[in-house]
Order: C-alpha cells, then sequence, then structure tokens
C-alpha cells in the first residue's frame, strides 16, 4: 500500500477527520488478552481503587493505539507513519456499565517537513480530559 494522501494537496493547518473509540470493560479484556498485559488495574474494580485510581483504567497502549487510527486512517497506509509518540496525562476510566467510555480523537497537520513528509498533531480526550500530551506523528505521504 503506499499513501492515498498528496503531499502537495495538504497544508499546514489541514484538519483530519475527527473519530471516536468506544471502549468498554470487554474491550480491555480482549486487549488484555492480546497484548498479555493483565495488570488488575485494567479489569478489577476493586484493585484499581486499592491502588488509588478512581475506577479500572484503560491500557495506556490501547489508548494510544486508538488515537494513532485517525492517522492512519487518513492516509489509507499504516506503513506511512514513519514516527509516533505520545505523553501519557490522564488515565481514561472505564466504568463498568454499558455505555464504559469514549476517547475522542482529532488531528491537525502542524508542519510540512522534507521527502513529502508532514507531521501530525493529535488531540485525545476521554470525559472531557486530555488523555494524551505531545500526540505527534510524521507521515509520508504521497
Amino acid at each position: 500500500m503506499a499513501a492515498k494522501i498528496s503531499y502537495d494537496d495538504v497544508e499546514v493547518g489541514t484538519e483530519l477527520p475527527a473519530q471516536t473509540f468506544p471502549v468498554t470493560r470487554e474491550t480491555l479484556v480482549r486487549y488484555a488478552g492480546a497484548s498479555g498485559d493483565f495488570n488488575p488495574i485494567h479489569w478489577n474494580e476493586k484493585f484499581a481503587k486499592e491502588v488509588g485510581l478512581d475506577d479500572v483504567i484503560a491500557h495506556g497502549m490501547f489508548t494510544m493505539a486508538e488515537a494513532i487510527r485517525v492517522v492512519t486512517d487518513w492516509v489509507g497506509d499504516p506503513g506511512a507513519v514513519a514516527e509516533y509518540g505520545v505523553r501519557f496525562t490522564k488515565p481514561v476510566l472505564v466504568p463498568n456499565d454499558d455505555t464504559g467510555a469514549v476517547i475522542e480523537v482529532s488531528g491537525k497537520v502542524a508542519a510540512k517537513l522534507d521527502d513529502r513528509a508532514v507531521r501530525v498533531d493529535l488531540t485525545a480526550m476521554s470525559a472531557g480530559q486530555k488523555v494524551l500530551g505531545m500526540a505527534r506523528a510524521v507521515v509520508r505521504l504521497a
């Protein structure tokens, strides 16, 4: 695959389509199985509260993975992502109900770089709080 977005068609300030990602306790159990991360803060409410959390929290790497989907869906090729990094600022609390939590992600082209690449800055929010800081990806475009 190759990037479906042309470098020439993108300007600083170009907004990527925002997306929302639901997260339930079932999502967390499935992710734990896939990742091998069975830390009880991600599935056991009693344990999470005993260690000072308000509730069970989503895996940081799960949150990070959901956020980059805004970029990979926009560019059309996950292989076009050359760099990606975030800082974890707040946990995504996932209540034990039928709704769970929602991660809301938006992105904007922040800079045009050499070699037909752009830097995309992401904003990831849950329950009105920024859950990822310094979320940035460098993407090579067509």
